[in-house]
């Protein structure tokens, strides 16, 4: 039984459905401990804002990451 080798295309579309994954776990993990060392050590709200902006500026780049795999899959499937 031979394998075929996989698509460049469809290879590199799951390499970076999983960098957008990765990106997404490690800004929750990450939020969620600054916000945790944040009140542990009585930081300043507006330092700790930060870090709330750094978590949306990534969960927006994983969504626009997310959004443009899902559109070339449906451009390769030949959806409209």
């Amino acid at each position: 039984m031979t394998r075929t080798p996989p698509d460049p295309d469809a290879r590199h579309l799951a390499l970076q459905a999983r960098l957008a994954a990765i990106v997404m776990a490690l800004a929750m993990v990450l939020w969620m401990g600054a916000q945790w060392l944040g009140g542990r050590l009585g930081w300043d709200v507006r330092y700790v804002f930060l870090f709330d902006l750094a978590a949306i500026a990534a969960f927006v780049w994983a969504m626009a990451v997310t959004w443009r795999i899902w559109q070339r899959q449906r451009g390769r499937r030949g959806n409209p």
